[in-house]
């Protein structure tokens, strides 16, 4: 039973994003030291014993094994006490020929342990008009604020996305679209006042939301997520009143490289999912040319759907699909 328990992740405790830490101790599942639950058998269902709150302890139980065995897709068990009600109203766990199972891509699905602040989910849907002659949904007002924090056990640091601060971040936008590297892709590198009329011009934009990335705390990189309805993109493809595009770029040199791609593309990717469950697809247009980055977009499981030409480039149409990214997702 040790050896269920016993993290494949390089230590002995896997911490929540909210600062507590799981343990596991022979067949206990520990919080801050204190047992959650305790588990009995290798083969079939996992038999719990839950030594406290029963739904807070259940998705411990899930976040740990889905951390500890990535290719672990279903967790089947055997509650002496029941399933806890709310559970299954989420979705959490469900029932298959009774029996109570928890599958990994409706467990990442859900909000609860990830998703900070004001969610786009449940804002009444209202058709509106946009300059463009589309009709569009009515967005929500932005979040404010952490809008999400995962820890990655893979890097073995928390990932987060917070909303841009034009006082805080303007000189740090700055210097990172100043960079020769940043500027190839990007082209918008200019003074403190061009950037400040820049982002102020986002800010008042309800089609876009800017966000910076932080590992461990420290800002490295700078997102746009926007509605692609809204969107110089939209007559390139079929788009959905709910599909999110995104723009990236990554300012801190030391912060660059595949296995740091992975963390944060997926962080990125799994908080606009989140946000609003009608979303089906997310989808960018990076410079045709960017092999680099479509190659991080499809390890990830974007598909590369066509060429074409935006006024400033050619572009590649990449795509991702809800369902493709909970099937394949590796967020542990």
């Amino acid at each position: 039973m040790s050896q269920l328990l016993s993290p494949i992740l390089g230590n002995a405790e896997l911490p929540l994003p909210d600062g507590r830490r799981l343990s596991a101790a022979g067949s206990l599942l520990l919080l801050d030291g204190a047992p959650l639950l305790r588990l009995e058998g290798v083969d079939g269902p996992l038999h719990c014993q839950v030594l406290a709150e029963p739904e807070f302890a259940l998705q411990a139980l899930a976040y740990w094994r889905f951390n500890c065995e990535p290719d672990c897709q279903r967790l089947a068990l055997a509650l002496p006490c029941g399933v806890p009600a709310a559970l299954l109203e989420s979705g959490m766990v469900r029932l298959d020929d009774g029996a109570p199972v928890i599958e990994r891509a409706a467990f990442w699905q859900l909000p609860g342990l990830w998703q900070r602040g004001r969610r786009s989910a449940g804002y009444p849907e209202q058709m509106c008009m946009h300059a463009s002659g589309r009709r569009h949904p009515r967005r929500p007002p932005k979040p404010q604020g952490e809008v999400y924090r995962r820890f990655d056990a893979r890097l073995g640091a928390l990932v987060s996305l917070r909303t841009l601060d034009i006082e805080e971040d303007l000189a740090r936008f700055n210097r990172w679209q100043n960079l020769p590297r940043v500027a190839a892709f990007w082209q918008e590198e200019g003074d403190l006042a061009q950037h400040r009329r820049y982002l102020e011009m986002l800010a008042a934009d309800p089609r876009v939301l800017t966000l910076i990335g932080a590992f461990d705390g420290e800002p490295f990189a700078y997102y746009e997520a926007y509605w692609a309805k809204e969107d110089r993109i939209a007559p390139f493809y079929a788009v959905d009143d709910y599909d999110r595009g995104i723009h990236m770029l990554v300012g801190e040199d030391h912060h660059r490289g595949p296995h740091k791609v992975a963390a944060w593309l997926g962080a990125l990717a799994h908080y606009l999912f989140l946000d609003e469950p009608r979303t089906r697809r997310i989808v960018c247009e990076p410079r045709a040319d960017n092999a680099r980055m479509i190659r991080h977009l499809q390890a990830l499981g974007f598909a590369r759907l066509k060429e074409f030409d935006f006024p400033h480039k050619r572009a590649a149409l990449m795509v991702l699909e809800r369902e493709a990214f909970f099937a394949r997702c590796r967020l542990a």
